[in-house]
């Protein structure tokens, strides 16, 4: 099983100067991976919120050799031409590093919010415009854009505990992020791809989770990350 760093870039994460040394530094320390939130918007208290693809940009070239990537990127919310061309610099930059993980996006953030942002807030019509973003990323990805990636970019599907209808859409691709599961006797059923990415709490034991099947365990912190409590998870593995 991989470890990975999972941070959200906001508030005192919310400089990618600051996101991408401890992305080196958990690198040092002999991480797996390195990953972000994608928001645009978030519940309040949270204010301060950097753009994931900057922050991972900075990461890229702050690191060598640690996986890289959104979790989870809502693609009803970007333009899939947009990501197309991000994804492949990106993954060009860190040297076939980047892991695009996707999903529909949660309405308990306030991100999708039509009067705000003009967006598309029903759940139905969300899934209908990943399932068709995720068809024409692959599409540019194949050569209908240049520079392709460096290799194939693996995609990552969110789906949130209890739900099962992502299931068979995490079973297309690469790997399946399980989302508030209660515990690691509740991973059973969402082992649907090669890769199986669980998140806890510094702290947590991974033991459990990779006897359950999950193939790679993040650290998380939260919407409210504090950088010494960051730095401290990653010191400790």
């Amino acid at each position: 099983m991989k470890r990975g760093i999972f941070v959200a870039p906001f508030e005192e994460l919310a400089e990618p100067r600051l996101v991408a040394e401890l992305a080196a530094r958990a690198e040092r320390r002999g991480w797996d991976g390195f990953f972000v939130w994608d928001h645009v918007a978030f519940r309040a208290p949270v204010r301060a919120i950097a753009d994931p693809w900057v922050t991972l940009a900075a990461v890229a070239m702050a690191t060598e050799r640690v996986t890289i990537g959104p979790l989870v990127t809502p693609l009803a919310r970007r333009r899939p031409h947009q990501i197309a061309r991000e994804t492949v610099t990106l993954d060009r930059l860190s040297g076939g590093r980047l892991v695009l993980g996707v999903g529909l996006g949660s309405d308990r953030t306030g991100e999708f919010d039509p009067a705000r942002f003009g967006e598309e807030g029903d759940a139905r019509a969300r899934a209908k415009l990943l399932d068709d973003g995720i068809a024409r990323l692959q599409y540019y990805w194949s050569g209908e854009f240049e520079p392709l990636p460096v290799g194939r970019i693996p995609i990552w599907v969110a789906a949130r505990w209890p739900h099962k209808r992502p299931l068979a859409r995490a079973a297309r691709h690469d790997g399946v992020f399980p989302i508030d599961l209660p515990g690691p006797e509740a991973l059973g059923e969402y082992c649907v791809a090669a890769d199986v990415i669980v998140t806890n709490p510094p702290g947590t034991d991974p033991a459990p989770w990779a006897e359950a099947g999950a193939t790679w365990c993040l650290t998380g912190f939260g919407a409210q990350p504090a950088e010494s409590e960051v730095r401290a998870a990653i010191d400790a593995i």
